[in-house]
């Protein structure tokens, strides 16, 4: 693979790796602003209290729909930039890639459903709605990270494999680890935009989903070099292993730095509340980078890389003009929401 992308020269070599770059940071900024609102929903049975859901909701209202703005443009991306790669990787994941559509479907429904509910059967019943829309919605995602990493059978140019490639321990493991995963960031979330007694009880969930998030990364680690010979050759060999190295010892130090910042929440607010959110957004990029040091550069492991997968320069060229313009402006919208919207949500008050 790497001897075909050394014969490539100029815009040829240049704009996959561009565009792998582009459409890498869409689906991990997705995965970070849509991870802590799937959240939200998978921390709702932990919340007895309604007061407790109205205020842990209203807390992402207001960018919830953007959030998933970058799942479009990801998968948007990978149609148009890496179409060989697009008819391979979706006729594999067909199954959990349409349970997760169709969960973030209802989570949506159940979303606005809930504050027009006439009484309190009714409100249970949507508020449990959204809580399983957003646990399928997770367990889909983390199935389909899965099976994708543990390769996709291929012939030619084609996919081969069966209707049920996708199931597996290793996918089934992803799936639970990313509902930990995202129910970590939920209850970070709201230890950063809550007070009170919703506070106190995002801080006490935080600890076991903490727990349960490194014990998953442990066990996906393990487990993942022997997936692929070009994954153990990347993390068991040497020198490769130097390089590779930096990775697991940041993430202990986040870690480390992740449980000190919980232990030390004082409910203060700013900075200090908003801590171990961002020590869990970096836990989430540590493992994205381990996750790339593991496939570079391959697009449908083991099949091809991203030079193999590309579009023509020209079309690349072209929708690369487009993404010039629309990124900065979904990244200024995008910052200008979370501004205006900062700071605590209360029952009473809305944001202060």
């Amino acid at each position: 693979m790497m001897e075909m992308a050394g014969e490539l020269t100029g815009w040829a070599f240049w704009l996959p790796l561009i565009w792998a770059v582009l459409i890498a940071l869409a689906v991990f900024f997705y995965v970070c602003m849509d991870g802590f609102d799937l959240g939200i929903g998978i921390l709702f049975p932990f919340m007895r209290d309604k007061s407790e859901r109205d205020v842990a909701v209203n807390s992402v209202a207001p960018v919830w729909d953007g959030n998933e703005t970058w799942l479009v443009l990801g998968g948007g991306g990978l149609l148009a930039v890496f179409p060989l790669a697009y008819a391979v990787v979706l006729p594999a994941l067909y199954i959990p890639l349409i349970l997760m559509l169709l969960a973030l479907i209802f989570r949506g429904v159940a979303f606005e459903m809930r504050f027009r509910a006439e009484n309190n059967t009714q409100q249970m019943w949507w508020d449990r709605s959204f809580s399983w829309g957003s646990m399928i919605a997770a367990f889909s995602q983390g199935v389909a990270l899965g099976a994708f990493v543990q390769g996709i059978q291929v012939e030619g140019r084609a996919y081969a494999g069966g209707w049920w490639d996708w199931l597996s321990p290793f996918s089934v493991l992803t799936g639970v680890a990313l509902i930990i995963g995202y129910g970590l960031l939920g209850a970070c979330w709201l230890l950063w935009k809550t007070e009170g007694a919703l506070h106190r009880r995002a801080v006490a969930l935080a600890w076991p989903f903490a727990v349960g998030t490194v014990v998953a990364i442990l066990l996906v680690s393990a487990i993942m070099p022997f997936l692929q010979p070009a994954f153990a050759e990347r993390w068991l060999t040497f020198p490769n292993l130097l390089y590779a190295a930096p990775v697991p010892l940041l993430v202990a130090l986040i870690i480390w730095r992740f449980f000190h910042a919980l232990a030390e929440d004082t409910g203060r607010g700013g900075l200090v509340d908003a801590r171990p959110f961002l020590l869990a957004l970096g836990l989430f990029a540590l493992s994205y980078a381990g996750l790339g040091v593991s496939m570079w550069p391959m697009i449908v492991p083991p099949a091809f890389d991203i030079w193999q997968a590309a579009a023509p320069p020209a079309s690349q060229s072209f929708l690369l003009v487009g993404a010039a313009v629309l990124i900065p402006i979904i990244l200024a919208y995008t910052g200008y929401v979370y501004w205006i919207f900062r700071g605590k949500v209360t029952n009473e008050t809305g944001y202060h």
